[in-house]
């Protein structure tokens, strides 16, 4: 049987649509945090937008402190990500 890494499927692919927004909230603090793997700010910016936009109020907190460690470039990538994300789910 074949075994394949999670890490290495996009959590967009694992994720069910009726997942709440606190399961993205999750999201942002394991990219935040290194759970995920590498810390990924970008990606954790990108959860903590989609967990806000889904009535995670407790997000825009995180997403304003990540904001304060990272460029324009990075928070206008996470910010695009988390709008497919959404446009898609």
């Amino acid at each position: 049987m074949a075994r394949m890494e999670m890490n290495a499927v996009p959590a967009s692919l694992v994720i069910p649509a009726e997942v709440s927004a606190e399961a993205y909230y999750e999201l942002g603090l394991m990219h935040a945090s290194g759970r995920a793997g590498a810390v990924d700010l970008v990606k954790a910016q990108m959860w903590f937008n989609v967990a806000f936009a889904r009535g995670c109020a407790r997000a825009a907190a995180h997403r304003q402190e990540l904001a304060l460690e990272m460029d324009r470039d990075q928070i206008a990538s996470a910010l695009r990500e988390a709008r497919a994300f959404l446009t898609r789910h």
